[in-house]
């Protein structure tokens, strides 16, 4: 195990099957991100689920969180079943889930208001299965966006819900001027930073993002995030958004909350600092980062690296040669 120094702290790169053997004695809690750690698109990367599988044999416990909002739990472990991963929906925590839950559990959502949703189906599942109406989300009926510089359409009767007390943004492909005009008027509509009240008609607003993320990988290269989809909201509403997903803290909350996991046995791994690395240390756990995703050793390097990781391995097929 090489030790190395950078601006920003001390990381150890696990270069034999000793080092990283010593590893998987040292914790009993791995939390997965998912894009880049154990797939790529649509592929499983290499020695992922045997590496798992061992992990269980070991009696280790296992949770699966991702900043996708655009899945559900439920259709997230499809995909991990896909993958050949074993995992039930107990073990799945996506920034959609625990949006919702914050919504629900934290700022006790009445549950006489609605929320404006800009995301997709998975985030409208979740709100849903809490039991938070809503207004818009997948099956929003703004695609059709604005004709020129014409706001008459927002003005006309039934267009705005005045029980709606909350704007919750995630990731969403069919994001448009019209989707935003309204989130920005629900924003800073009179009163909106006040209190949220049940049995009150407009007044106060929440602003609650899934997750930060400017980029979102897929197979075919990075593209635009949910935090690329919300910013221009928060730019024109001036209002800053909770952001609940990684490297916030509402979801490290929401996972210690609900379970009974020895933090200084737990370990973070992931494939991006800003996101992955950084939750794990403001969860107060060690983390480990896989260079098959977006971070490689040169940001780890770099002198404004958003942070550095406990551990550093090429990927999880080198673990899973060690898993023996």
């Amino acid at each position: 195990m090489v030790s190395t120094t950078v601006s920003r702290g001390t990381y150890q790169f696990l270069d034999t099957d000793e080092a990283r053997a010593a590893l998987l004695e040292r914790y009993d809690y791995f939390l997965f991100d998912c894009d880049g750690v154990l797939w790529s698109g649509n592929e499983p990367l290499p020695g992922v689920a045997s590496f798992l599988q061992k992990l269980r044999a070991r009696g280790k416990r296992l949770l699966f969180v991702s900043n996708n909002a655009s899945k559900s739990r439920r259709t997230l472990l499809e995909k991990i079943k896909e993958m050949g991963i074993e995992g039930s929906e107990e073990e799945v925590f996506s920034s959609a889930y625990a949006t919702a839950a914050y919504l629900k559990n934290v700022l006790h959502f009445p549950t006489d208001r609605k929320a404006y949703v800009i995301g997709m189906q998975g985030l409208q599942d979740e709100l849903n299965n809490v039991g938070i109406s809503l207004v818009g989300g997948a099956n929003d009926d703004d695609s059709s966006g604005l004709e020129g510089l014409d706001f008459a359409p927002l003005a006309k009767e039934g267009v705005l819900d005045p029980s709606v007390a909350a704007v919750v943004c995630g990731i969403d492909t069919k994001i448009n001027y019209r989707k935003m005009a309204k989130a920005h008027v629900y924003l800073t509509r009179p009163g909106s930073q006040g209190p949220v009240r049940s049995g009150e008609m407009n007044g106060g607003c929440h602003f609650v993002c899934t997750n930060g993320d400017a980029t979102f990988p897929t197979s075919y290269g990075m593209f635009p995030g949910a935090g690329a989809v919300w910013a221009g909201i928060q730019y024109a509403s001036g209002r800053d958004p909770i952001v609940v997903g990684k490297p916030n803290q509402p979801m490290i909350d929401t996972i210690f909350a609900k379970f009974d996991f020895d933090k200084s046995r737990t370990i973070m791994v992931g494939d991006r600092l800003n996101t992955d690395i950084a939750f794990g240390q403001s969860g107060g756990v060690d983390t480990l980062l896989v260079l098959t995703g977006v971070s490689s050793l040169e940001h780890v390097h770099a002198a404004d690296a958003a942070a550095v990781p406990t551990y550093v391995v090429g990927g999880l097929c080198d673990m899973d040669r060690a898993a023996v």
